[in-house]
């Protein structure tokens, strides 16, 4: 069968050269080649089910695709092999069995959930926002193209949320860095993270605090128009929050309010996220 793993050859050569437990003491067991699909399908559920290491129920569905392939088991023991990798932690492994499994069976009711699984793979990889953060935009792409190519499955709901926490993670990403440089008085490079969350990143949690950072690091460096328009715009949308109380005061120590001031960037968000102006 075009497609497979490397090495899946030689894994099953060595299953068939196992022999399975019988009942009776000193009975004559049975290779595994002479059981049907179903039955060694049902070996690697079980496995899966009830086993410790996934990776010995992985080799009962490869064995189910290299003996009985273009059957109907050897389609499910393939969906099969991806969720067992994904659930061995073995990522690469889970996005090669499942894009093969999109590339042999495009239309197949579990075609949505091979994609999910592939965009799975990258999700659970995110680690702490003080690393890199490129599996997190895999994992935005990989979760977009669940929710785009099937967006009545079971499947796109679960993408979206975890789409969204996703985004948040890079937003978090900016605002650690932009604290950063704010804290060591680097300002004009703390603004151009907490641009970015503003700009790119409003539908997350971090756009209140993102906008109180930039009016405290416009202040620092006198820019007063920028200063009162972006404390304007988090006054319009997040009055509630505690962000703006500390924007309201560190105006109004310098004898300035919140108000849309001046035509650069942040009026230009000011439009949009104010007066709803988008062009």
């Amino acid at each position: 069968m075009s497609g497979r793993r490397p090495g899946a050859g030689f894994v099953g050569a060595a299953v068939l050269a196992m022999v399975l437990t019988g009942c009776g003491g000193g009975q004559q067991e049975r290779a595994l080649d002479s059981y049907t699909a179903e039955e060694i399908y049902k070996k690697g559920e079980l496995e899966l089910e009830t086993g410790k290491k996934p990776k010995d129920a992985l080799l009962y569905f490869q064995e189910v695709e290299r003996l009985y392939p273009y059957t109907e088991f050897a389609k499910r023991a393939l969906i099969m092999q991806a969720f067992t990798h994904h659930k061995a932690k073995e990522y690469p492994e889970a996005r090669d069995a499942a894009q093969r499994f999109l590339d042999f069976y495009p239309g197949d009711e579990d075609a949505p959930y091979a994609l999910y699984l592939m965009a799975l793979s990258y999700y659970d990889q995110i680690d702490d926002v003080g690393r890199d953060q490129g599996v997190t935009f895999q994992a935005l792409k990989g979760m977009r193209d669940v929710i785009e190519t099937y967006p009545d499955s079971e499947y796109a709901r679960s993408a979206i949320l975890k789409f969204e926490l996703a985004f948040d993670q890079l937003a978090a990403k900016e605002m650690e860095v932009g604290r950063y440089y704010l804290k060591r008085k680097h300002y004009a490079a703390a603004i151009n993270r907490f641009r970015t969350v503003v700009a790119d990143y409003q539908t997350t949690s971090f756009t209140a605090e993102a906008l109180h950072r930039l009016t405290e690091s416009y202040l620092a460096l006198g820019l007063t128009d920028e200063a009162q328009t972006s404390a304007a715009i988090l006054g319009y949308n997040y009055q509630s929050s505690p962000f703006y109380d500390d924007s309201f005061r560190l105006l109004k120590g310098k004898g300035l309010s919140p108000e849309a001031k001046g035509e650069g960037w942040l009026r230009t968000i000011y439009r949009q996220m104010v007066r709803g102006e988008w062009l």
